[in-house]
């Protein structure tokens, strides 16, 4: 037996790793990646700043080189691993570095199918990078599963899908988009950001990876950057810890530490974020100050039985259109209190922000409009403020942002 092992009996840890064979989501949450400390017992891990660990004999080592590995990146893997019911987990140094790693896995001549509402960053990189480096994309609308078999080439290889999509909240039928896409020899990419794998388990639905940015819910508290990707795929595992490492996009020690950190209140975060947001969808739907609302979790998304049956609840994010054009929807933005003007989303704290203008921005007029990605279109990040509280941040801003436009009008 090591000196490390014996430490690790002594303080009396876990035998066996906690995993999500054996164990709840909250559970899992505070438990899996989170042993003891081996040589000191302390119940929390502690931080590791080294960036190089001295080795037993040549080649006989737990941790060579931070690049490499790092206890802390290592705790924070194997937790995204078990909350995503996966066997392999990685962390990068943002979601966009995850998304630049795992498209790196393919070779040049490969095609991509990925649904049209993406994320700004991936439609990005897939049209400005990807195709530089020999890998072709096909943007296509996902929610009508036909057109993923009309889009399947001989060189087809990736089906890359965002669920609910961003900032839209359309679905995609992930048991679906697996089937067709294992029958062609495709592999499936799903990025569960929007949800966590709190309301959501791609690998558990046919998915052969899951990615976040982790920036979001993961962490929760909007002080990290990082992107994280979980697998049960050996092979497509053991290409992404070569890439890993040699690309050496990794998060630092002290990020994997605030993220583990944070992933321990994920579960309690999860409930709040959605009841509130339940509540927000109810109120702008019935205020005569609002166009329309799009939120899985109401009736009248054209996709809710998709998402009662695939999520296990509709997560913290609502769009909707304000009554009026761009210029109304900034006076909106303007006038709340509680919901702070920004970009990102699944922190704690709540944020609004114009897709239009900001994240989207760098889609064309016709991209965003196919999409759309109006200019009264408003996409908030709930919180988990006090429900009450925000609904009436919400009510003050919206009367004041259409009354200053109504008089506009009147002139």
């Amino acid at each position: 037996m090591s000196p490390s092992n014996a430490n690790h009996n002594r303080f009396g840890a876990h035998a066996a790793p906690i995993t999500s064979a054996t164990y709840g989501f909250g559970t899992l949450a505070i438990h899996a990646g989170s042993e003891p400390d081996a040589a000191t017992g302390a119940v929390i891990p502690p931080l590791s700043l080294s960036t190089t660990f001295k080795q037993r004999a040549v080649g006989d080592f737990v941790y060579e080189y931070s690049r490499s590995d790092n206890p802390n990146r290592s705790n924070l893997e194997a937790a995204i691993a078990a909350l995503e019911h996966g066997t392999h987990g990685f962390a990068f140094s943002s979601g966009s570095a995850t998304t630049a790693t795992v498209l790196n896995t393919l070779q040049p001549g490969s095609h991509v199918i990925s649904v049209n509402d993406v994320y700004g960053g991936t439609h990005r990189y897939l049209n400005k990078v990807a195709q530089s480096m020999g890998v072709s994309t096909t943007f296509v609308d996902l929610a009508d599963i036909d057109n993923l078999r009309d889009a399947i080439r001989e060189n087809s290889r990736m089906v890359w899908i965002e669920t609910p999509t961003n900032p839209t909240l359309r679905l995609v039928d992930i048991a679906a988009v697996a089937e067709i896409a294992h029958e062609a020899g495709l592999f499936v990419v799903v990025d569960n950001t929007f949800l966590s794998p709190y309301f959501q388990t791609p690998l558990e639905l046919g998915a052969d990876l899951v990615v976040h940015s982790a920036t979001k819910y993961l962490n929760g508290h909007s002080d990290v950057v990082m992107g994280v990707a979980v697998t049960s795929n050996d092979a497509l595992a053991s290409k992404l810890r070569f890439l890993q490492n040699a690309i050496g996009a990794v998060p630092s020690p002290f990020d994997c530490y605030q993220a583990q950190r944070g992933m321990k209140t994920l579960h309690l975060r999860m409930r709040q974020h959605a009841l509130n947001a339940q509540r927000v969808a109810e109120y702008l739907e019935a205020s005569p100050f609002v166009e329309s609302v799009i939120y899985p979790g109401l009736k009248s998304h054209p996709q809710h039985e998709l998402a009662c049956r695939q999520m296990r609840g509709f997560g913290g994010m609502v769009s909707f259109r304000i009554r009026g054009d761009t210029h109304t929807a900034d006076r909106f933005l303007q006038r709340t209190r509680l919901f702070t003007l920004a970009e990102s989303l699944g922190g704690v704290e709540s944020l609004a922000e114009l897709p239009a203008r900001m994240t989207h921005a760098g889609l064309a007029p016709e991209e965003r409009n196919e999409l759309g990605i109006t200019g009264n279109l408003i996409r908030l990040s709930v919180g988990v403020e006090d429900t009450e509280d925000l609904i009436v941040d919400i009510a003050q801003a919206l009367e004041s942002a259409i009354a200053e436009n109504d008089d506009e009008i009147a002139i």
